[in-house]
């Protein structure tokens, strides 16, 4: 196991005021706040709430699946509003944001990405789980977790606001989802494991680190392709078949990257 401090800096933030800006439009949510404190990221409940829905569900039908029709079981109508809040935090489930509504356009195209398209939004949008994406992301295959490196990348990132009891439970959250999205194995004892990217992913990740400010050749090497296990060679594969499913436009021009997203946002391509 590498000790912490050879963890890389893996900020997955923008890197000036104005891609902060387009962040936030996209749906980004900085801070030091976060879901992780009491949820992990919530992967089968969401796949049960964008089941009960229909594509074109707006806000208020995703609050009334899970609220009104309690389409995840839940025992009490507490449970139910608290579930939809956190959901909300995590994915907005409101088409109004262009990243949830990019995420949804492309959760039925291939039933395998979605554990790593749901990983890309939370990251976006739960500051406290992309603090501790260096303590994941940088182990190789086989290597065994451990939260100590996990417990500082938070500690670093939130200072003295949280207790070391919270933070203790925010990292055994954070290690949770990392093994929903598939980088880590196993219950008692947790292990690396690789995950295989696919195209939409490929397309959502893109797009993220082109909003954060990465361009051109910067854009198959950046954080987010790193946190789906996606090598720079890979990445420009994929985004070509990603070219090919109509998702978005991607060029190479000698050693440069010329690349549109327009045709990923399902209300940019029907105009």
């Amino acid at each position: 196991m590498l000790p912490a401090t050879v963890f890389p800096q893996m900020p997955l933030k923008p890197s000036s005021a104005t891609a902060q800006s387009g962040s936030r439009s996209l749906g980004f949510r900085f801070g030091d706040r976060g879901t992780h404190t009491s949820r992990t990221m919530m992967l089968d409940e969401l796949r049960t709430t964008l089941a009960a829905t229909s594509e074109g569900a707006r806000r208020g039908d995703y609050v009334a699946a899970i609220v009104e029709h309690n389409c995840l079981g839940k025992p009490t109508a507490a449970t139910r509003v608290l579930s939809a809040q956190r959901l909300s935090e995590l994915y907005a489930l409101d088409p109004d944001v262009p990243l949830f509504r990019i995420m949804r356009s492309l959760w039925s195209l291939d039933e395998g990405a979605q554990p790593l398209l749901a990983l890309l939004v939370a990251l976006a949008r739960d500051p406290l789980l992309a603090a501790t994406a260096p303590s994941v992301v940088a182990l190789r295959k086989g290597d065994e977790f451990a939260r100590g490196p996990m417990r500082q990348a938070l500690r670093e990132a939130v200072g003295d606001r949280l207790s070391d009891e919270t933070l203790d439970k925010v990292a055994r959250n954070a290690a949770s989802s990392w093994s929903q999205a598939g980088l880590l194995t196993g219950r008692t004892f947790k292990f690396r494991q690789q995950v295989e990217p696919t195209f939409t992913a490929v397309a959502l990740a893109l797009l993220l680190a082109y909003t954060c400010g990465s361009r051109s050749e910067a854009l198959l090497d950046s954080d987010w392709l790193k946190v789906i296990d996606c090598q720079p060679s890979q990445a420009r594969t994929l985004a070509m078949e990603a070219k090919r499913h109509g998702l978005i436009e991607f060029r190479l021009v000698g050693e440069a990257i010329d690349i549109d997203f327009d045709r990923l946002d399902p209300w940019k391509a029907r105009r």
